[in-house]
């Protein structure tokens, strides 16, 4: 009987092998360690993004003091001003207008004309325009029907926004967070004590923001930043 040949079957290397396998020992080992280094700094940012809680701010320059306001109180009618005293104010409700290229201007007076019958409960305490600029509707110790069961605590914001995103420009945005600071630092109200019409009904209310939490959350801490600002002034 025949003997069957032997044969040795070669496992093929990848060209990362062959250039491992070629390194002396002590390169090998630098390889393994700076991999081991790697992994670990890897997983340690994971974990950080993991249980970090605290946004960073826009690094906004902004702080808590009075904005300028544009006061146009609405006359008093039962569809936008009723003239109803509110309670002791607990928070600031963030809007958005929904309508898209509106101004601070259009919709003050949309609220205004709500007096002629038009059967729509709607208005607000203040409207921030799309160049930052702030229209003042309602006095902040009366309610506006912005905030449904949140009406009678809460002063009610309304930003304009450029397009259907709901996305705040720049200009608006800054404006909203010098105003929703001045407030609450006139309220002696925490940060979070700003919510959204979202927080109130569950509605898309500010869009942008609630489909957005990181923005909303840092939108929060740039109201935070503004008021330590002014803290730190009065401090000093």
């Amino acid at each position: 009987m025949k003997k069957r040949k032997k044969t040795k079957t070669r496992k093929k290397q990848t060209l990362s092998f062959k250039i491992f396998n070629g390194l002396s020992h002590r390169q090998r080992v630098y390889v393994k360690t700076g991999l081991v280094i790697l992994l670990v700094l890897l997983f340690a940012l994971l974990i950080y993004r993991c249980v970090s809680e605290k946004p960073g701010t826009s690094n906004l320059k902004v702080d808590a003091s009075e904005p300028e306001i544009d006061v146009q109180l609405l006359d008093v009618n039962e569809y936008s001003r009723p003239g109803t005293k509110s309670d002791p104010i607990t928070g600031i409700v963030i809007h958005y207008t929904a309508n898209p290229g509106s101004t601070a201007q259009n919709n003050r007076d949309y609220f205004n004309g709500l007096q002629d019958g038009h059967g729509d409960y709607i208005s607000s305490h203040f409207v921030v325009g799309l160049k930052g600029e702030i229209v003042q509707c309602v006095p902040t110790w009366e309610i506006a029907y912005a905030s449904n069961n949140r009406n009678q605590d809460t002063i009610s914001i309304e930003c304009c926004h450029p397009d259907e995103t709901g996305k705040f420009n720049q200009e608006t945005y800054i404006s909203m967070v010098r105003l929703t600071a001045f407030l609450c630092d006139k309220y002696n109200l925490e940060v979070d004590a700003v919510i959204r019409h979202y927080d109130v009904t569950g509605k898309n209310c500010p869009k942008y923001f609630v489909e957005n939490e990181e923005a909303w959350q840092i939108f929060k801490a740039d109201v935070g930043a503004a008021l330590e600002a002014t803290k730190s002034l009065r401090d000093k």
